[in-house]
């Protein structure tokens, strides 16, 4: 389980239904943060209905602390972010989520507590409760359709930081047993390859050869096939091989 000091805290803000809290826990364990805090929720707490939305998700988080007010539940944070899908007439950064994320662990870094606030289902954070926070997180959406649900905010912002924490590459393509071919058995069959399109009568017009040898080089090394390919290749050939010998015999 993440560390709680390494991670953001999230705060709900006067949240309403159960299901959404349960839906809050469930988004935030999927990417590794355990710290949530609820501001006066109105359906009270403990909440069957969150317990059955998580997932299990409350069940393996450290116990969820309630606060009266807003004011109590950051009096321990240092820098704090507020989640606002509207403009606002304050004098604050206003990032995207995905900057945010990466501004938080430098936060982190520095010794800080972070908080992200998150308002009520309907309406949102208000201009006071905006006001506690030093920074604003907007996610750019469809202008004619932005409205996300509560469970929804919180995963975006919480995927965004965990993808500084998880260090998930952008592409993978997994290899199995196998590992890329090194350059001399790759050259090995593209020589056999070569010789063997050649002796074919595969180039038809000599001036042209070695530009299409070189396309078909490049269409092969593009792929970065593995070792385990290149004897999957070597195989292909031979058997083409022994079917055009059995034709002619």
């Amino acid at each position: 389980m993440t560390q709680q000091i390494t991670q953001p805290i999230i705060i709900l803000v006067n949240p309403q239904m159960g299901e959404n809290i349960g839906a809050t826990a469930r988004a935030m364990l999927n990417c590794g943060l355990t710290n949530l805090r609820l501001v006066n929720p109105r359906d009270g707490w403990p909440s069957e209905r969150a317990d059955a939305m998580s997932a299990g998700a409350l069940e393996v988080m450290p116990p969820v602390q309630v606060f009266a007010s807003l004011e109590d539940a950051i009096a321990d944070c240092h820098t704090i972010y507020a989640t606002t899908a509207r403009a606002r007439d304050l004098v604050k950064p206003v990032m995207t989520a995905r900057s945010a994320g990466v501004a938080m662990h430098q936060d982190i870094t520095e010794g800080q507590k972070i908080a992200i606030l998150f308002g009520a289902e309907r309406s949102g954070l208000t201009n006071d409760e905006v006001m506690m926070a030093h920074k604003l997180i907007t996610i750019p959406l469809n202008p004619d359709f932005s409205s996300l649900n509560l469970g929804q905010s919180v995963l975006l912002v919480s995927y965004e930081w965990s993808q500084g924490t998880f260090n998930a590459p952008e592409i993978a393509v997994p290899l199995g047993k196998s590992n890329p071919a090194p350059a001399e058995l790759f050259n090995g069959f593209f020589d056999r390859l070569d010789n063997e399109l050649q002796t074919g009568g595969f180039y038809r017009v000599a001036e042209m050869k070695d530009i299409i040898s070189r396309n078909i080089r490049s269409l092969f090394s593009r792929a970065h096939p593995t070792d385990q390919e290149i004897n999957t290749l070597h195989g292909i050939i031979t058997t083409l091989l022994n079917s055009h010998d059995r034709k002619d015999g």
